[in-house]
């Protein structure tokens, strides 16, 4: 069984920045992409961000040059910097990773206001 245990989100003012975590645990043997999606009410998930265990990233336009994307293997923790927040940012926030199989969190709320 596979653990994911997101944490940092929260309320923040537009501009501001917040930082996410995401562990995994459990039986895990080895993690291929990492990745942090998003849901805002009333919108589909929608990928925000992805990292392979190579370290290559992939990032959504919208997010690109605000957001940075990481991960410590030894740690099996992905990590999620958000920076010039916008309001329009605000949704769940949920890590995905994928072994042989894929796993979700269960989501962190971020919060911008205007």
């Amino acid at each position: 069984q596979v653990h994911l245990v997101e944490s940092g989100g929260g309320l923040v003012q537009a501009g501001g920045s917040l930082r996410l975590s995401c562990a995994a645990s459990g039986n895990i043997f080895s993690i291929n992409t990492m990745a942090w999606y998003r849901q805002a009410p009333g919108n589909q998930r929608e990928l925000v961000a992805r990292i392979t265990r190579d370290g290559i990233t992939d990032y959504a336009d919208f997010v690109k040059g605000r957001f940075t994307i990481s991960r410590d293997n030894f740690k099996n923790t992905v990590y999620l910097q958000m920076g010039s927040l916008k309001p329009e940012d605000t949704a769940v926030y949920f890590c995905q990773i994928v072994t042989i199989q894929t796993f979700w969190g269960q989501g962190t709320q971020v919060t911008v206001s205007s």
